[in-house]
Parts: C-alpha cells; structure tokens; sequence
C-alpha cells in the first residue's frame, strides 16, 4: 500500500476556500476575498476594468455562479425567444410612464415639426401650376425651391437626428436602471441624454452612411449592414468604444440569434411605420395640396399630422426596448452580466 495520500477529488477544498464553495465562473475566484462581501465585485466585461467612478457587480446566481434566469433584462443563453419577448415586455411595462414622455418629445413632436416644415416649403403644387401653362420650360423659382426644400429636408434630418439620439440615451438609461432595481424620472433620462447624445449622434451618422452606401451599391449590401451596425448604438452607451466593430462581431458570432431578433423589431417598427404613413397621407388628403396658405386648413393640417405621430409611439417604444434587450442577450453570450451591471456601466 502506497504511503501517498489519495488525490483531492472535485469537492476537496482549495486553500482560502470553504467546503461546499461552488466552482468559479470564468476564472474568478468561487468566493469572497478575506473582507470582502458576498459576490465580490468583478469587471464590467470581460478584460475591461470597471470606467473611472462606477462600481462594478459580480454575476448573481442563488447558488453561486452562472446565469441567473430571473434576471429582468438579460435573457440566458439558450433561454430562448420567449425568454426574449418576456424582457421585452417587462422593461415595457416596467418603464412606459418615463419612457413615454421622453418619446414624444424626442421622437414624435420632432418628427412632426419636420413634416410640417417639409409641407410647408414642398413646392410641388405651385409647379405643377405652373407647369400646366408652359411644360417645356422649368418654373422661374424652380431652383431656389429645390434648394430651400434641400435644406429643410438636411438640415432637419440632423438636428431631428440628435434629438433623437437624446431620446435613445435617456430611454436606454431607463430601462437599464429599472432592471437593477435603481429608481428613474424622465428628468434624470433626459440629463443624462444629453451628455451621451453628441457621441452617439456622431456614431449614428457613421452608421447612417455606411448603411446608405450599401443600399446606393446594391440593395442586399445595405440590408446587411443595417442588420450589422444595428447594436452600434447600444454598444456606444454601455461599453463607449469601437461600436461599429463590435456591432458587427456580434452578427458574425451569433448570425441566427442577432438577425432573428433585430429582423423582429424592424418588422414591428416597418409595419407601424407604413400604417401611421398611410393614415397621414390619407388624414390630410382632403385639406387639398395648397391647405397651409389658409390659416383655417393650416391648422387642420398640423393637428392632423400631430396626432397622427402619436400613433408611432409604439414603433419608437418597440425599437428601443428590443434592441437593449438584444444588446444585453449578446453580452451574455460573451461571459457573465447582469441588469446592475449593465446599468452602471451606463456611468
């Protein structure tokens, strides 16, 4: 009989370590450090250290380490699409009084205040006027109209563009920070909005050429590169590096995954899009194409268009809880990550 003592088996503990102490995740040490507290804190993703200021949240498991299933934002790997439609729904439900708020003011009144400039200096009506006179000659203010119509229609793309880019900060703060339990106002959204949405305007308009690029080339490139920078913007507010890039590994690595959930969220915010489309082309239809010369069918016409825009919250309110939601199931696919840690690396 050999005078060797046996081998530890998997259960025999570690120095340090208590008996029953449950493996580590991921190389992080199964326990707490000597004065430190249960769940000792951890990087906010995996081989970044915690952004200067914030603290960072170890994964929360009842019984130790892994994914946690009830966790209100981040769907487990393999957890599937209900799992998806679940947290799509609870950060909804969760976030829709300081969500819808900042929605309309970012999103719909905007939009609306666009439409109704771009009816108000869409010179069409008085060229065909004066087209049905004399075909074979350009109206006299044919280009001055076009160049005004040019710059409304730019001009206000962009600074349409950074209100909304406000509003996408401020709602993904919302959610992140119901998920962790933490309390939100629309006014605390809204001032963080505001320091995020230059950076993420920057971003977004990157995004917006690129994908426009593709759709100038050919069709296919620009719907893929739609689908391939579609969490750039969540990339930017969580992890504020390098979105385009990891918005696109994201695809590569889960191809299936990624594109099933965004191609759902389009659908929802395509379909709203044309319904609400329609119901303004049709709404204002009877105000004829000259209706803002008359103070009387201007404001027909504005109303009608306000009202209309309201009836695209749901698309707006749609695209933002499902692609933080995908945004937070791809980070759990990369290695361990929960509500409260998401919501401080928001910073």
């Amino acid at each position: 009989m050999s005078d060797q003592p046996p081998p530890a088996g998997p259960s025999s503990p570690t120095p340090g370590e208590s008996p029953g102490t449950p493996p580590a995740w991921g190389g992080h040490p199964a326990g707490p450090a000597p004065g430190q507290p249960p769940h000792a804190a951890v990087p906010p993703y995996p081989g970044q250290p915690p952004y200067p200021g914030q603290p960072a949240y170890g994964w929360y498991h009842p019984g130790g380490y892994g994914h946690d299933p009830s966790d209100p934002l981040v769907t487990p790997p393999g957890a599937g699409l209900g799992a998806w439609f679940a947290r799509c729904a609870g950060a909804a439900r969760r976030g829709w009084r300081p969500l819808l708020p900042i929605l309309v003011l970012t999103q719909v009144l905007p939009g609306a205040v666009l439409s109704v400039l771009t009816l108000a200096v869409d010179p069409s009506a008085r060229w065909d006027a004066e087209l049905a006179g004399d075909a074979a000659a350009l109206p006299a203010t044919f280009w001055t109209d076009l160049s005004t119509l040019l710059v409304v229609l730019l001009g206000g793309s962009l600074l349409l563009g950074l209100v909304q880019c406000l509003g996408w900060a401020a709602g993904t703060w919302v959610i992140a920070r119901q998920a962790a339990g933490e309390p939100v106002t629309a006014g605390a959204a809204l001032r963080y909005g505001l320091r995020r949405a230059p950076g993420l305007w920057g971003w977004s308009l990157l995004v917006v050429l690129i994908v426009g690029i593709g759709f100038c080339l050919c069709f296919l490139p620009g719907v893929y590169a739609a689908f391939a920078l579609a969490m750039a913007g969540p990339v930017y507010l969580f992890e504020r590096r390098d979105p385009i890039g990891r918005s696109h590994r994201m695809l590569r690595d889960r191809l299936g995954l990624l594109l099933g959930r965004v191609a759902l969220v389009a659908a929802a915010v395509i379909s709203v899009s044309l319904v609400t489309g329609l119901v303004e082309s049709v709404a204002i239809l009877p105000f004829g194409a000259t209706a803002l010369d008359s103070p009387g069918t201007a404001v027909g016409v504005v109303l009608t268009i306000v009202v209309v825009s309201v009836l695209t919250l749901p698309a707006y309110l749609a695209q933002l809880v499902g692609l933080v939601v995908t945004y937070a199931e791809q980070r759990a696919h990369e290695g361990p990550v929960n509500g409260a840690q998401l919501a401080a690396e928001l910073g």
